[in-house]
C-alpha cells in the first residue's frame, strides 16, 4: 500500500472517474472494485442481485443498490469533506474580484438560499437543502465579506427559530427529518446579534440607495462611502435588490420571533412584520428583470426552472457533500424548488401566519375547534401548523391563560356552582382537560396524520364516557343530603356527559370527511360510507340539540328570568340553526346513500365485485375504529345491508331528500348571515342539492329503461359530498 492511498471509483461505462484521495487508517485498505463489480453485472440478469445464504425478502426492502444516486450514499462526489471543497476553490471569498460579479454572484447565493429553505420546509433535510451552502458550513470564513456574512448568519438564527417551532409542537410526521440536524453547526457563538449585523449592513446599503439618487451636481458621495461595485449604471439596482433580500430576512426573523411570545401577546407585532415580509417579496421579484439585464451572456434553459432570479448557477452549493449526515437510511434525492415557487411558497406560508395572527383568541370552543378546520382547508405547511399548535397549546392551557376545565366548563355550559365544587379535581375531569388539549394538538396535524390520530383518539373518549358516569354515582352517592348539592351534582355530570357525547361524534364526523380530502374512498365504496356518514350525523344532530337546549335553560337560570313570554316560549319550540345545519347534511348523506344503493341494486354494471376484497371487507376496513369505540351503537356491516337493500329506483321517486336539503339550506340562510364561513358552506350545499335532485329525477324515470345512461360523481361544488352527473354515452 502506497503512503497516501488513492481509491479509484468506476463510473457506470466502467471509465476510472476522477480520483480522490482519501486517507486510510491503520486497519483499513482502499482497493479498486470496479473489476469485481463489472463482473458481476456481466453475469446477472435483469431482477437479480447478489445475495447471502441468510437473505431474505425483509432484508431485500433494506438493501443498497450500489451506483444508485438515490440508495447509495457513498457513490462517488465531487468533494468529499467540506476543506476539500474549500480547496479547491468551490466557495471562494471573495466571491470574485470583479466587484460587480461578486454582488451579482452573493444575490444569486441569497436566491438560492431561499429555494433551499422553502424545499426544507417541505421536508426535505436539512443537511441536503439549506446546509448544501458551504459559506454555512464554515461561517467564519465569511467574515470578510460583510454582505454575505450577514446574510449566513440570519439565515442559520431562522433555522435554528424554525427546528425550535416545530420540535416544540411536535406536528411534523412521525418518519420526517425535518428537525434532525445530524450535528450542522445551527448553534454558532454570536447569533443573537445577527439582526445588529445585519442592521449595519442595510444601513450601509441604504447610504448608498440614497447617494445613487442623488444628482451628482448637487450632492456628492460621503469620503467614508464606497460603492458596492465598480458600475454606477448598475449602482442603484444593486443596491434595491439587495436591500429587499436583507429586510425580508430581517421582518421573516421578526414574525417567528414575535409568534413565540407567550399568550398571544406578540402577534400583533408580527402582523406587522408580515406586511413587511410580503412588499419585500414583490420587491424581490420585480429585481429579476434587472438582475437577468446586467451580463450580456444569458443562462441556459427555463429560467422558470432556475433557483435564482439572475438564472445564474449559484457558487458555494454542494448538496452531495452532507449525503452522510441526512440520515441513517441511504440519501434522499433532493430536487430544490425554482426560485419563484420559492417566493410563491413563502407568500402562502405568510398568508397562513396571519390568520393565526388575525385569530381573536376566543375562549369558546365549538369557536375556536371551526377555526382550526378552516384553517386547515387552505392546506398550510408543518411550519404554519406548528405556529398554530404553539399558539393554542402553551404551559398546559388554552392559550396559556385558560385551564381547560374552565374551557369545558364554558362548552359544556356548566352551572354556576360548579366553581364551589370539588368535582374539577377528580381524577376523570383530568383526563378530560388532557383529552381535549390532545385534540386540539391532533387538528394542527396533517390530514392524514390527523385521521389516523382521530380514530385511535375515539376509543379514549369513549373510556372517559364511562369513568365519567362511574364518577357520577360515586360523587353523587358520597355528597350530602341536601336536595340542592345533589341536584347540582347530577346536572353538572348530565351537562358533561351529554357535551362528551356530543365531541364523540364530533370527531368521528371529521374522522369520516377526511377520508374524501386524503381520496380514500372508491367510487363503489360511496354508498357505505354516505350510510355511515348519515348515521352519525344523527347522533352528532341529536347530542347539539340537546347540548343547545341543556346551554338555553343554563343561561335562562343565570338571567333569573321569572315567568317566560308568549314569544320566548315559540322561540324555544323552534329548531335552532346550529341542528338544521346539520339536518341538511343529514338530508344529502341520506339522499346519496339511497342514490347509490338504487344504482347499485338495479344497474349491476354500476357495481361490479371487487377482484381484490369483498364488500364486508372494505366495511371493516374503512370503519373498523369508529366499530371499536361503538359509534354509533347497534350499527353494523348487517344493519347496512339490511338498510339500502331494497332501494329500487321506484322508492327512490318517492321522496326527493335533496329537495329538503335544499329546502332547509335556503331557509337557514338569514341565521347565519353575520357568519360568512357557514354562509359560504350553505351556498355548497345549496348547489350540491339542487344539481342531486335534477340528477335524481333523471335517474328515476329513465335509469331502468336506459341502459347508454352513465352516471358518474364528482366534487366540484363540495369537499365531501358529491354532485351527481348524468349522461348518455
Amino acid at each position: 500500500m502506497a503512503d497516501k492511498p488513492v481509491y479509484e471509483e468506476a463510473s457506470i461505462d466502467g471509465q476510472p472517474s476522477k480520483l480522490a484521495s482519501i486517507p486510510a487508517s491503520d486497519t483499513t485498505v482502499w482497493a479498486d472494485a470496479s473489476p469485481l463489480l463489472q463482473a458481476a453485472c456481466a453475469g446477472l440478469r435483469d431482477g437479480e442481485l447478489i445475495h447471502g445464504d441468510n437473505f431474505n425478502l425483509f432484508a431485500a426492502m433494506s438493501a443498497l443498490e450500489i451506483m444508485d444516486p438515490k440508495m447509495d450514499s457513498g457513490i462517488v462526489c465531487t468533494y468529499y469533506s467540506i476543506d476539500e471543497a474549500i480547496e479547491n476553490g468551490a466557495a471562494p471569498i471573495p466571491i470574485s474580484l470583479d466587484s460587480t460579479i461578486d454582488v451579482c454572484r452573493t444575490i444569486d447565493i441569497m436566491d438560492h438560499l431561499l429555494a433551499c429553505e422553502a424545499a426544507w420546509h417541505k421536508g426535505h433535510s436539512l443537511a441536503q437543502t439549506v446546509f448544501s451552502c458551504i459559506y454555512l458550513l464554515r461561517l467564519d470564513r465569511t467574515a470578510p465579506h460583510a454582505l454575505l456574512h450577514s446574510y449566513c448568519r440570519i439565515i442559520r438564527a431562522t433555522c435554528k427559530a424554525v427546528v425550535s417551532v416545530v420540535s416544540d409542537a411536535r406536528t411534523h410526521e412521525e418518519e420526517d427529518l425535518f428537525t434532525m440536524t445530524y450535528g450542522l453547526p445551527l448553534n454558532g457563538d454570536g447569533d443573537d446579534k445577527c439582526l445588529s449585523i445585519l442592521n449595519a449592513v442595510e444601513e450601509t446599503i441604504s447610504r448608498q440607495l440614497r447617494a445613487c439618487k442623488a444628482t451628482s451636481s448637487k450632492r456628492r458621495l460621503p469620503e467614508d462611502l464606497e460603492p458596492l461595485q465598480s458600475n454606477p449604471n448598475l449602482e442603484e439596482g444593486f443596491c434595491k435588490a439587495l436591500l429587499c433580500r436583507l429586510r425580508f430576512r430581517k421582518h421573516f426573523f421578526h414574525v417567528l420571533s414575535c409568534m413565540k411570545r407567550p399568550q398571544g401577546r406578540g402577534l400583533e407585532s408580527a402582523r406587522k412584520h408580515i406586511a413587511s415580509c410580503l412588499t419585500e417579496l414583490e420587491s424581490i421579484l420585480k429585481s429579476a428583470d434587472f438582475l437577468r439585464s446586467c451580463f450580456d451572456e444569458s443562462c441556459e434553459g427555463d429560467i422558470d426552472d432556475k433557483t435564482t432570479a439572475s438564472g445564474f448557477e449559484p457558487i458555494g452549493f454542494d448538496a452531495m457533500l452532507n449525503s452522510r449526515l441526512s440520515a441513517p437510511t441511504p440519501p434522499r434525492a433532493i430536487k430544490i424548488l425554482s426560485w419563484k415557487k420559492a417566493v410563491e411558497y413563502f407568500v402562502k406560508l405568510l398568508h397562513d401566519l396571519d390568520v393565526i395572527c388575525s385569530y381573536s383568541l376566543d375562549p369558546h370552543l365549538e369557536s375556536l375547534l371551526r377555526f382550526v378546520v378552516q384553517f386547515q382547508k387552505s392546506q398550510p405547511d408543518l411550519v404554519a401548523r406548528s405556529h398554530l399548535q404553539l399558539l393554542l397549546v402553551q404551559d398546559g392551557k388554552l392559550y396559556g391563560r385558560d385551564p381547560f376545565f374552565a374551557v369545558i366548563n364554558k362548552a359544556a355550559a356548566l352551572p354556576e356552582a360548579t366553581k364551589n365544587q370539588d368535582i374539577q379535581k377528580n381524577e376523570s375531569f383530568l383526563q378530560l382537560g388532557m383529552l381535549v388539549m390532545n385534540l386540539l394538538k391532533i387538528l394542527c396535524t396533517n390530514a392524514a396524520w390527523q385521521r389516523r390520530k382521530l380514530g385511535k383518539f375515539l376509543q379514549d373518549w369513549r373510556v372517559i364516557y364511562v369513568q365519567l358516569e362511574l364518577a357520577f354515582r360515586n360523587e353523587c352517592g358520597e355528597v350530602s343530603s341536601s336536595s340542592n348539592d345533589e341536584n347540582t351534582c347530577m346536572k353538572i355530570f348530565q351537562h358533561i356527559l351529554l357535551w362528551v357525547e356530543e365531541q364523540t361524534f364530533w370527531i368521528a364526523f371529521r374522522f369520516l370527511i377526511l377520508g374524501f380530502e386524503l381520496e380514500l374512498y372508491s367510487t363503489g365504496e360511496y354508498c357505505m360510507v354516505y350510510w355511515y356518514l348519515y348515521a352519525v350525523l344523527i347522533k352528532l344532530a341529536e347530542k347539539t340539540h340537546l347540548m343547545m337546549a341543556v346551554s338555553h335553560d343554563t343561561a335562562k337560570r343565570k338571567g333569573k328570568k321569572k315567568k317566560d313570554s308568549p314569544k320566548d316560549l315559540a322561540r324555544e319550540s323552534r329548531i335552532p340553526p346550529a341542528v338544521l345545519f346539520l339536518q341538511c347534511y343529514i338530508c344529502l348523506a341520506e339522499g346519496l346513500t339511497m342514490m347509490l344503493a338504487a344504482l347499485r341494486n338495479e344497474i349491476p354494471v354500476f357495481h361490479g365485485p371487487s377482484p381484490f376484497n369483498t364488500e364486508h371487507e372494505k366495511f371493516v376496513q374503512h370503519f373498523e375504529l369508529l366499530q371499536r369505540a361503538c359509534i354509533p351503537d347497534h350499527v353494523s356491516y348487517l344493519s347496512y345491508k339490511e338498510s339500502t337493500t331494497h332501494a329500487r329506483f321506484s322508492t327512490l321517486a318517492m321522496y326527493n331528500y335533496f329537495k329538503d336539503a335544499q329546502r332547509i339550506a335556503k331557509e337557514v340562510k338569514s341565521s347565519f348571515s353575520n357568519d360568512p364561513e357557514r354562509l359560504a358552506e350553505l351556498r355548497k350545499l345549496e348547489q350540491v342539492a339542487e344539481h342531486n335532485s335534477v340528477a335524481q329525477n333523471v335517474i328515476c324515470r329513465l335509469g331502468a329503461l336506459d341502459p347508454s345512461l352513465k352516471v358518474s360523481f364528482e366534487f366540484s361544488h363540495h369537499p365531501f359530498f358529491a354532485t351527481v352527473v348524468v349522461k348518455r354515452s
